[in-house]
């Protein structure tokens, strides 16, 4: 068809193109418009078009990249030759819109890979969160990908949990400040389909962080006040801030009802109340959870009409194929139908795919892991690090007073990268990055120390072998022992431990298994750290791991402990700067670190009647909220207001000196954290944060940090459900953790 068709003529209005095409399309190739090819493997010994042909004769709305199944080069042609099919040798040429995982960089091989959600969120800096997604973003799109499956905006507060490293931690606040610059980084300020720019997709909408046990798809079940104020309110910024243009249901139950079938949650809160304006799409098979876990449907038929009649427009799975039957029989408005498709072929219009659908493999060569993207996961990674012990300045380590480092460890020689990963080009390991740092001055030793698991090959490999096993305790002991004969060589000994991508992960099947009942390090890692710190030798602890790990024996013992989580393909180079002192830590923990699971939930926010206390135990724990040193000291002035009192709609300004009082350059994280003194009818938290700014000071150097206090962030929920700023005392704490804080009173007088 040519431009005269008016669908195929960019000249009109978008909403006009849509018109005319629905009315030219038959029920099937609607219908065709909203399922994927999600669940079949298209890469294949069979030719590609036969297989398109074969199993999308109507054309195909979606289209899996196949992101971790081919090459570079491969999997260009790929998305070009589906492109191509369904141009040439479907009635209408309507394109495919492709999607792909972008958690923490493309989930492709080759592509640049950022450190794990987790750790991007240590890094407590927005501006580097919208770089690193615009980065994403860029790299999709060379590789003819437009559809984005993320950011995560779970709120982490079990740490039991998985998919704990996929999040960016257990505060709203964070959370919501960090999903709207990485929306904003995958679309620009709304999208516009622009040539470097991808479709972004909230998810998992919604209460997924905290599940029943800590097990991955367990029951939700909270009040609404938590879901609004708590759980739901990362969604509700990036709906309203972030102009997101797709949302993902989530797998759980909440208060009884699945996400895909809860019409409150997808229609009258997500796009009446909210005004969500794009498409929801459903998880990987979460339609036919309906009638295989949650039994609310008898069958992939019903299941299909109930998510689409609660609120789901496009599905990853295979059940939304039968809904050509249900529009049939009745069972399914086609006003209803047509509507979702409207919203799926509103975005392939604004991509401008119906004119040019198709990408260059030199460009996607060109641009894929290129030099300035590697130097944007380095500087990532050196931001996501957090210092959370050095006790009596062992770090950084001095060259020169050293002869030889023991480097040992599980994965100090391996390259974690976490799940939703690809394989990049060249990603350095903390040994490699060590080595290459140290170079003659220093002698590095290495030893395994034991293992993890046994499975062998890479971070992507890893993540999807359903079946974890144990390594062999004999093997163990074997190693225990040479580690402990390599650390008493050194003068100085590197602990890296912690998880690998099958001991935390998306447990997403009862026979492909990823949360924990224990925080405990995993396998005989706690033998081995007790074991070297016996030789006497000092110890620096490294964590390279995806939750919060209750190591309370190095929290006493050891005098310097690093977090990394897991920093991405640069992550070695990060490490070894950091270590040598070239890199200064700056990183503040986005999540609480429990001492035990018994502790759990642990997240700072708590209730005034909560935590009153264990026996025999403390109730604080090993590291809290926001907490992170450097390797030079920061002093906090008396935060001060222009205004000691304000009405409930007038906005005050709290301003805070802070000085770098050491000897090196750092950066500090300014945190604001507010208290209501004495509320109403509702209990509110002891402390919430509202506020943050990460800055970079030279030595001596004194900075001022202003944080606006008015009803954004002195407004709750009252006891009818509508926000409300209380008259009264509330206290505005400053400082460098959620327990290192300055205070000031601000009064809000009745109007």
């Amino acid at each position: 068809m040519s431009h005269s068709t008016p669908y195929r003529n960019p000249a009109l209005p978008i909403e006009e193109r849509i018109a005319d095409l629905l009315s030219r399309m038959t029920l099937a190739e609607k219908c065709a418009q909203l399922h994927s090819d999600f669940g079949l493997e298209m890469p294949g010994s069979e030719p590609l078009t036969d297989r398109l042909r074969r199993n999308f004769p109507h054309g195909l709305g979606i289209a899996n990249s196949f992101h971790r199944a081919l090459e570079l080069r491969e999997n260009v042609r790929f998305i070009n030759e589906i492109q191509r099919y369904l141009r040439e040798e479907t009635r209408l040429g309507i394109p495919a819109l492709i999607f792909g995982e972008g958690l923490h960089g493309y989930m492709a091989n080759e592509a640049t890979s950022f450190p794990q959600a987790i750790g991007l969120a240590s890094a407590w800096d927005a501006a580097l969160h919208e770089r690193v997604f615009s980065v994403v973003a860029k790299e999709m799109r060379a590789r003819g990908a437009h559809y984005v499956l993320s950011p995560v905006l779970d709120v982490a507060r079990d740490p039991r949990w998985g998919r704990t490293e996929e999040t960016y931690g257990e505060d709203p606040y964070l959370i919501a400040r960090l999903g709207v610059a990485a929306v904003r980084g995958f679309q620009g300020k709304s999208f516009s389909g622009a040539p470097e720019k991808v479709l972004a997709t909230a998810k998992h909408f919604c209460a997924h962080g905290q599940p029943e046990g800590g097990t991955n798809c367990a029951p939700a079940n909270y009040a609404e006040r938590a879901l609004r104020e708590e759980l739901f309110a990362p969604f509700e910024a990036v709906v309203r801030e972030g102009k997101i243009g797709a949302v993902m249901a989530s797998y759980n139950e909440i208060n009884g009802i699945p996400s895909h079938v809860n019409t409150w949650l997808l229609k009258d809160l997500l796009c009446d109340e909210w005004g969500f304006e794009g498409f929801v799409i459903s998880d990987g098979w979460g339609v036919d959870d309906l009638y295989r876990l949650h039994f609310v449907a008898a069958d992939a038929a019903e299941a299909a009409q109930k998510a689409m009649l609660s609120g789901v427009d496009a599905e990853l799975g295979q059940c939304f194929r039968t809904l050509e039957q249900a529009v049939e029989a009745g069972k399914l408005p086609l006003e209803r139908l047509d509507a979702a498709v409207a919203k799926v072929l509103r975005v392939k219009f604004l991509l401008g795919l119906f004119e040019n659908p198709f990408v260059d493999e030199e460009t996607a060569v060109r641009i894929t892991n290129c030099a300035e993207h590697r130097a944007l996961a380095l500087e990532a990674a050196r931001k996501s690090i957090v210092l959370l012990k050095n006790e009596g300045g062992l770090l950084p380590l001095d060259t020169s007073k050293l002869r030889k480092l023991a480097v040992i460890g599980p994965n100090a020689a391996a390259v974690r990268l976490g799940g939703y990963s690809g394989d990049p080009l060249q990603p350095v390991s903390v040994l490699e990055g060590i080595r290459q740092k140290a170079g003659d001055a220093l002698e590095v030793l290495y030893a395994e120390g034991c293992g993890l698991t046994q499975a062998p090959g890479t971070a992507a490999q890893l993540w999807v072998t359903d079946e974890v096993i144990p390594p062999d305790p004999a093997r163990d002991a074997e190693l225990i022992a040479e580690a402990v004969q390599t650390a008493q060589q050194a003068d100085v000994v590197l602990l890296v431990l912690g998880d690998n991508e099958q001991t935390c992960r998306e447990g997403w099947s009862a026979n492909h298994l990823g949360d924990r009942d224990s925080l405990d390090l995993p396998g005989r890692q706690e033998d081995l750290l007790r074991a070297v710190y016996a030789t006497g030798k000092p110890v620096i602890l490294l964590l390279i791991n995806g939750r919060p790990a209750s190591i309370n024996f190095a929290a006493e013992h050891i005098p310097a402990i690093l977090e990394a989580w897991y920093p991405g393909q640069e992550g070695g180079h990060a490490v070894a700067e950091i270590l040598f002192g070239e890199v200064n830590p700056g990183g503040k923990l986005p999540i609480t670190f429990p001492r035990s699971v018994g502790q759990i939930p642990a997240y700072y926010y708590h209730k005034p009647s909560a935590r009153r206390g264990y026996l025999f135990n403390s109730i604080r724990p090993l590291f809290p909220f926001g907490h992170g040193l450097s390797y030079t000291t920061f002093a906090y002035g008396e935060p001060r207001l222009d205004k000691a009192a304000i009405r409930p709609d007038e906005t005050a300004t709290l301003t805070v000196e802070v000085t770098n009082t050491g000897q090196r350059a750092g950066d500090e994280v300014v945190q604001l954290y507010i208290r209501d003194v004495l509320s109403g009818r509702v209990t509110r938290p002891v402390k919430l944060l509202k506020g943050f700014e990460r800055i970079s000071l030279q030595p001596g150097e004194t900075r001022a940090v202003s944080f606006p206090v008015g009803p954004a962030q002195l407004s709750y929920l009252g006891e009818d459900m509508r926000p409300v700023v209380e008259p009264g005392e509330f206290l505005l704490m400053v400082g460098g953790s959620s327990e290192t804080i300055r205070q000031v009173s601000l009064f809000v007088t009745g109007e």
